[in-house]
């Protein structure tokens, strides 16, 4: 599986991006998706996942009511819609997908494939 992460940008507070991760290889309706993001001086952080053919959807609790988690999966495509953006969600955010017990979904190192990144900056 190949992802291809991209709609990073420089936005001001409050303002709104979406991001998408494009899979290619293989169908990733099987898999858990997530999004992940890594700020500098800090560890890479959940932001949002959701399991294997739709379900359950989870969030960080920083950006519950904010962003907004989906899959399209006729395109093979997951995005993470995120409106009224704080300068504390700048970041580089990756997207993942992979096979784990629902219990460690917000766990990195569960996920098998990765995206290459894409910056958002939120100004204030």
């Amino acid at each position: 599986v190949q992802l291809q992460a991209s709609g990073g940008g420089l936005v001001q507070a409050g303002g709104s991006l979406r991001l998408s991760c494009a899979a290619s290889g293989r169908t990733v309706s099987t898999y858990a998706m997530g999004w992940f993001r890594h700020a500098p001086g800090k560890e890479r952080e959940f932001v949002a996942a959701l399991r294997p053919s739709g379900g359950s959807i989870y969030y960080v609790d920083s950006v519950k009511g904010r962003f907004t988690i989906s899959r399209d999966s006729a395109k093979n495509t997951m995005y993470l819609q995120m409106n009224s953006l704080k300068p504390e969600d700048t970041a580089v955010y990756y997207c993942a997908a992979g096979r784990m017990i629902l219990s460690m979904i917000r766990r990195p190192e569960q996920y098998d494939y990765w995206g290459q990144g894409t910056q958002v900056t939120v100004s204030s």
